[in-house]
């Protein structure tokens, strides 16, 4: 494997975990799929559909967020926030973010 497969896989592993994080901070006003993917997209973080679609199934799954289909502009689309125990657990994880990031920058910085 070379240096550069090294990179994209760990890159790949990083990522994986900020965008929980980033949906679950985006989805504190509602969204449908479209629209969450596009207000990440305007803040830097692109992400496929087919990483989206399943993660936000998942992340509803799991209770942390609540979904309804609703008609907007003739289609049917289903709209996600979350929920109480989301709101709770995005609280935490940012939390756990902020000091894992100043843990990280003062390690970095040696």
């Amino acid at each position: 494997m070379t240096a550069s497969e090294h990179y994209q896989k760990l890159k790949l592993e990083l990522r994986r975990g900020v965008l929980i994080l980033a949906v679950l901070s985006a989805l504190q006003k509602e969204h449908y799929g479209y629209s969450l993917r596009k207000i990440l997209l305007e803040q830097g973080l692109e992400i496929d559909e087919g990483t989206l679609y399943p993660l936000i199934r998942r992340l509803e799954k799991q209770g942390l967020l609540t979904s309804e289909w609703r008609e907007e502009s003739g289609r049917k689309k289903r709209f996600y926030i979350l929920s109480k125990i989301g709101v709770s657990t995005l609280n935490q994880l940012i939390q756990d973010w902020n000091q894992v990031q100043q843990s990280l920058n003062q390690i970095i910085k040696q």
